[in-house]
């Protein structure tokens, strides 16, 4: 692996209008600036078990979840780098585990059933992850737009907006087009804010102006939420009464 690393944070989430997000861009001008990627696509694959059990159980909104996925901030294929990614949250406080290795080895290694060959904690940790779900294959595409900005106080405080966020069920690709089933409704954009600490008075201020209040939202929760309301929908279709 090329290297690894750790997150412990706070990620607080918000559902807007485009009203809002302007609103709340123009509060966030003296205090943040855009980070150098712009605006990028995030492309990501979710692992889960057969019977989707981490999705699950992490809509039944426990106290300790985890989610296993692999990220790339580009069209990624053979050598290009891709992010690992175990992700855990305990009481609102979210850990993340994050390994770096190539597109080609992450997804043999994965599609095959077989954890990735890495020695280190994290990598210990993902292989311990991977053992004890036994059964996890790729089973979701999502994709998103995202603009990030840092904050320029020095401090870790984040804001990242997210729009046309899309998932598929197949072409579970890295490398692929990105296309697929939309989760937001029209016009509205998810805003995370992502701290160590608290929210500074200016934001909590903007907040509370544009009447924004925190919600519980999960886009692979949202995904396989509408994946299940298809399915059931398909199957009373498929019924014939005599």
């Amino acid at each position: 692996m090329a290297y690894q690393m750790t997150f412990k944070r706070y990620e607080l989430k918000y559902l807007m209008d485009r009203q809002q997000k302007e609103n709340i861009l123009q509060s966030m001008e003296e205090h943040m600036k855009l980070d150098r990627y712009g605006r990028t696509t995030i492309r990501n694959i979710y692992f889960d078990t057969d019977t989707y059990r981490l999705i699950r159980r992490s809509l039944e909104k426990p106290a300790y979840k985890e989610k296993l996925r692999v990220r790339s901030y580009c069209q990624a294929e053979g050598s290009d780098s891709v992010f690992v990614e175990l992700k855990k949250k305990y009481k609102h406080v979210v850990y993340k585990r994050r390994l770096v290795c190539p597109e080609a080895e992450v997804m043999e290694c994965f599609c095959n059933g077989k954890p990735l060959p890495d020695d280190s904690q994290i990598g210990r940790e993902i292989r311990y992850f991977w053992e004890y779900y036994q059964t996890l294959h790729p089973v979701v595409f999502l994709s998103y737009e995202r603009e990030a900005y840092y904050a320029l106080d020095g401090s870790d405080f984040r804001v990242t907006f997210d729009e046309n966020i899309l998932y598929r069920e197949n072409d579970l690709s890295l490398g692929s087009a990105i296309y697929g089933t939309s989760i937001l409704e029209e016009g509205q954009t998810l805003m995370e804010i992502k701290t160590s600490g608290g929210i500074p008075l200016w934001m909590s201020e903007a907040l509370t102006g544009n009447h924004l209040y925190r919600t519980s939202f999960s886009k692979y929760g949202t995904a396989y939420q509408q994946m299940q309301a298809a399915e059931r929908e398909k199957a009373q279709g498929g019924i014939q009464y005599a």
